[in-house]
């Protein structure tokens, strides 16, 4: 299988091109423009460098967000295109899952992963999964959020109940400014933080792959994204 994902979710986007789980060709955007006039040119020159059209692609995956709220609209309109004109299914993947998936092959079966990425406005997104046994199995536990850094680890804090635990962030700077130092106002000085790439494309396409094969994928009508925080203009016009 085939499988071509995006994830346009941040400034540092990125295109990967999967044969079923195993990675063909990456790349990661260095363009600053607007993911809306660049985002065509990069997946063509990832699939061209591979050899291959979007007509034998099998499987599109996709960032689902949180992030920016331009860059989702961006990355799933384009792959609901595709999706649509080719026939093909889709696979909408959360970024936290992605986060979290890259730490947690370290881990045992039952313990915790605890993905975070920076929401600005003194926040964060973060989500907390169980870690199964073997790679991308993780079963989330509440909700995805959107928090202060304290708010999100009273949260996990409240359940660990005695199991191992790992932050997975990409950005080294959060964790110095906010993760840590809420970590330890919460009791959880010295747990495990996982510094992990920001370039997601490459996962969101495994567990993509991996979840086809659990029968998640869907047509174009009914891939969404999960933005969590809404839009600057929806707010404003909603308290306006």
């Amino acid at each position: 299988m085939l499988i071509l994902s995006l994830d346009t979710s941040s400034p540092a986007g990125s295109f990967a091109l999967l044969r079923d789980g195993n990675v063909l060709s990456e790349r990661v955007s260095t363009d600053q423009k607007l993911y809306s006039a660049s985002v065509l040119r990069e997946t063509k020159e990832l699939l061209d460098g591979a050899h291959i059209s979007l007509e034998q692609i099998d499987l599109f995956a996709v960032d689902a967000g949180p992030g920016s709220f331009t860059g989702l609209r961006v990355g799933l309109a384009t792959v609901k295109g595709w999706a649509e004109v080719f026939g093909k299914p889709g696979v909408a993947v959360s970024g936290l899952e992605a986060l979290a998936t890259q730490a947690g092959p370290s881990l045992e079966a039952g313990s915790l992963v605890a993905a975070v990425m920076d929401a600005r406005r003194g926040q964060i997104f973060g989500s907390l999964f169980l870690a199964g046994n073997g790679w991308g199995l993780l079963e989330r536990i509440g909700e995805e959020v959107v928090a202060t850094a304290d708010e999100f680890f009273e949260f996990v804090h409240g359940n660990l109940a005695g199991r191992g635990l790992v932050i997975a962030c990409a950005s080294p700077e959060l964790i110095e400014l906010a993760i840590g130092p809420a970590m330890d106002r919460q009791g959880l000085e010295g747990r495990a933080v996982a510094v992990v790439s920001s370039a997601l494309a490459p996962v969101i396409g495994k567990l993509g792959y991996a979840k086809a094969l659990r029968g998640e994928a869907v047509d174009a009508l009914h891939l969404d994204a999960n933005y969590i925080r809404r839009s600057d203009a929806e707010m404003n016009w909603r308290t306006g």
